[in-house]
């Protein structure tokens, strides 16, 4: 059953990274029973962490808030000070939504839990989350020295979903400073990281800010094809707010454009 439970959780893991938060859901919820059943305090943590990230992303945040306090609480009862730190990330995730300055008070806990037990991967996550919520009160120039902070931090450590989100924010706030030509190279890093991974999902959430980027500069031909593929990669996922918007771009470019 242990390892039952492991692959489970690895699945489920592989289902979010792709975008598939739904299946992500019911497969944390089926290793999750495991767990309970065997007793496994620490890995009952570890899924409704996972369990309350996966609500979050697919808009539950009533559930997402409860199961998150519960993780929470399992961090403190097993003096687990990482476990801890995570869950402070994920709650500022989800106020990210509702209030973005009570978001940064989470993730600033999470950082100081990294800061203290000296973990590299908290810390990096840390400033990247700081970085979306200043973007989300749409302030680009406070969030990019965190994500240009979190990218130094993780240096040659591998985690891809850390960076590439990373990435993204830093390639957003590039470009809502201005700062095209820079905003550009950091895109192209971007796909070419995801490429090399073969990770359409990321590739496509690259693919739509690289769109934005050539309309800003005019070059709506251009804009048009990499939306075509970022929908044709994202389409089916649970990325919804994103390829809503693709749709949208796609309709309005299509409509621009001259008939033949």
């Amino acid at each position: 059953m242990t390892a039952e439970g492991c692959a489970l959780g690895d699945l489920a893991g592989l289902r979010h990274l792709t975008g598939r938060n739904n299946d992500a859901l019911g497969l944390t919820d089926r290793a999750l029973e495991i767990w309970r059943r065997l007793g496994a305090v620490s890995w009952i943590r570890r899924s409704l962490n996972n369990r309350g990230l996966l609500l979050e992303a697919l808009g539950r945040y009533a559930e997402s808030e409860r199961v998150l306090r519960q993780s929470l609480a399992y961090s403190r009862r097993l003096d687990d000070p990482y476990g801890e730190a995570v869950t402070h990330g994920h709650l500022g995730n989800l106020y990210e939504h509702t209030d973005a300055r009570a978001a940064i008070g989470q993730h600033r806990r999470s950082l100081a839990i990294g800061q203290e037990i000296g973990s590299v991967i908290v810390r990096h996550f840390a400033h990247g989350n700081i970085g979306y919520a200043h973007l989300r009160l749409r302030q680009p120039a406070a969030a990019l020295p965190h994500f240009e902070e979190s990218l130094r931090i993780l240096g040659g450590h591998g985690d891809w979903h850390g960076e590439s989100r990373t990435r993204l924010g830093l390639v957003r706030a590039l470009r809502l400073l201005g700062r095209s030509g820079r905003a550009d190279r950091e895109c192209a890093e971007l796909l070419h990281r995801a490429e090399t991974r073969a990770d359409r999902y990321t590739g496509g959430l690259a693919r739509h800010q690289y769109g934005l980027l050539l309309r800003e500069q005019g070059r709506t031909g251009q804009a048009y094809a990499q939306w075509r593929s970022a929908l044709a990669a994202l389409d089916g996922t649970d990325a919804r707010a994103v390829v809503e918007e693709l749709r949208e771009l796609v309709a309005e470019s299509a409509g621009s454009r001259p008939a033949s």
